[in-house]
């Protein structure tokens, strides 16, 4: 098994990502952890997380207009994707499996925060304080012209 761990190499200098990576590492964990009964609900919770997650750094790659924000918002889809199957798989009881995605899931992540979460990371820092705020749109204005 390979239980994922937060080292430093994770590290990646620009707090909310790595914030919100540390708790991803901590559910992973427990997930990778858990015995048979509670392994669905662990799961669930990892996935649960990670749509919230990769949704934040989609929206910072978007509002910021980071170069390379296709390739990696379609990594994100298709992980996500494979994890909400892991979902069923749990409740259909085939532990086995989603063990083995665990256990994938901790190899791809150490490899996507030092390549493109890490370039992401390196973006984000440039950008002013305001980039991380959510924008709620303006109230359309109903006044007419004369």
């Amino acid at each position: 098994m390979n239980t994922v761990q937060w080292t430093e190499a994770l590290w990646l200098g620009f707090d909310p990502m790595d914030k919100i990576h540390r708790e991803f590492v901590d559910l992973l964990a427990a997930a990778q952890n858990a015995d048979d009964t509670r392994l669905p609900l662990a799961w669930q919770a990892v996935v649960a997380h990670t749509e919230d997650h990769f949704g934040r750094e989609d929206e910072w790659m978007r509002r910021t207009h980071f170069t390379s924000a296709e390739n990696h918002i379609l990594q994100h889809r298709v992980v996500l994707n494979l994890m909400r199957d892991g979902v069923g798989m749990a409740r259909a009881g085939e532990l086995d499996r989603v063990r083995e995605m665990a256990d994938e899931l901790a190899t791809w992540f150490a490899k996507h925060t030092q390549s493109l979460d890490a370039a992401l990371a390196l973006h984000m820092r440039r950008q002013p304080a305001t980039a991380l705020t959510r924008v709620r749109p303006k109230a359309a204005s109903h006044a007419t012209a004369p």
